[in-house]
């Protein structure tokens, strides 16, 4: 009965896909839908349910330990952070690639505006997805070559926004207890509340879930060593991204001057060279050697690289502020599900406003003195 269920739905799917894809205009949309209704339903194919491995006998046992704690962690999802109780992250699919999806992110070559590409259900949003990376590679090779610039980015995990039961991959499931807790809340995130067309405000919301998720996951179920490791990488990820987002400032500066694009080319250059240098100074100085940003730097970097730094960073501070002023998730998830009815505008100014620090108090004694006059 299971497999029928699964088939079914598997035919739907198909039915969608292609009543979709011949909805679009033009052989190039056509092929760009199709591989993404055959990426989807490989995920299905190669999807079974985590009780499933379980229970075979020929499955690692390193693999049915971490399918069983991705299995604590969706249930801390639900009961602790009211997150969506459905099928999504309940089944496991191993895959034959390091990422189940390949992005491309492109910016004209003196802006950091990333292009935008709309969907019929995601909205206007400023990447391209394909499952094959040399499909990716030829997408991203068409774009150079009309002079953009061009980033080509791996990603282990993405969200169908609860039109699909998202299955756990083996692009992720080997991540430490709180990265994969990280990865599931922040999907699961997606599914709450998504603005279509506004990736700033979706991305950011998706990460404030899941640092607020993470730490109650590490309070819960955290020992010294777990949460001391968590919080070097999270010390890492904030040092990361201030140097990024201080060179975007740089680039954004220099793209605005009233000269010449040659000058602001051969500045543009004098900029990422700068940002490599303080990055393998960081490195040394403050992480001790670590590596793991290294493959952010492992080709040339231009515009596209830094597009998305604002995508998730420039709204967070508001969704951090919104989510101590509700005090609960309930309340979080609808104060936020309730910025649909504002214009896209409106929702960006309130974030803004939000996240803005509280003004500086007056000193206690001083208030005091004014307050209570000597009688």
């Amino acid at each position: 009965m299971r497999k029928f269920a699964r088939q079914l739905m598997r035919a739907r799917f198909w039915l969608a896909a292609g009543a979709c894809a011949l909805m679009l205009a033009g052989c190039a949309q056509f092929k760009y839908y199709f591989q993404a209704a055959q990426g989807q339903y490989a995920l299905w194919s190669e999807a079974r349910p985590i009780e499933d491995w379980l229970g075979d006998p020929t499955t690692d046992p390193k693999l049915k330990a971490r399918l069983e704690k991705a299995l604590l962690i969706r249930r801390f999802a639900v009961k602790e952070l009211g997150l969506p109780d459905n099928a999504s992250y309940r089944n496991y699919a191993a895959l034959n690639r390091p990422y189940v999806l390949w992005n491309v992110v492109a910016t004209p070559s003196l802006s950091l505006r990333p292009i935008q590409w709309c969907f019929p259900v995601a909205g206007c949003v400023s990447y391209r997805g394909y499952y094959s990376k040399e499909d990716a590679e030829a997408y991203a090779d068409e774009l150079r070559k009309e002079g953009n610039d061009v980033q080509l980015g791996g990603v282990p995990a993405y969200s169908t926004l609860g039109w699909f039961s998202d299955p756990l991959l083996s692009s992720f499931i080997n991540y430490s207890d709180a990265e994969l807790a990280r990865m599931v809340f922040h999907e699961l995130a997606h599914q709450v509340a998504y603005m279509q067309g506004d990736s700033r405000f979706n991305e950011a919301f998706a990460t404030a879930v899941e640092e607020a998720g993470v730490q109650r996951w590490l309070d819960m179920y955290g020992n010294p060593a777990m949460r001391e490791a968590y919080d070097r990488y999270s010390a890492r990820r904030r040092d990361f991204l201030d140097l990024l987002v201080r060179h975007r400032a740089l680039l954004a500066s220099n793209y605005a001057r009233k000269v010449s694009d040659k000058k602001k080319h051969e500045e543009k250059l004098r900029i990422f060279a700068a940002l490599k240098e303080e990055y393998r100074l960081m490195k040394i100085n403050s992480w001790g050697g670590y590596t793991g940003y290294d493959r952010f730097f492992a080709e040339p970097l231009n515009n596209a690289h830094l597009a998305s730094v604002a995508t998730y960073n420039d709204f967070l501070p508001g969704f951090r502020a919104l989510l101590v002023q509700e005090k609960t998730f309930p309340r979080f998830y609808a104060a936020v599900q309730g910025m649909s009815t504002l214009s896209l505008s409106e929702r960006q100014a309130r974030l803004l406003h939000l996240g803005q620090p509280p003004p500086p108090q007056p000193d206690t004694v001083a208030t005091q003195s004014i307050a209570s006059p000597e009688r």
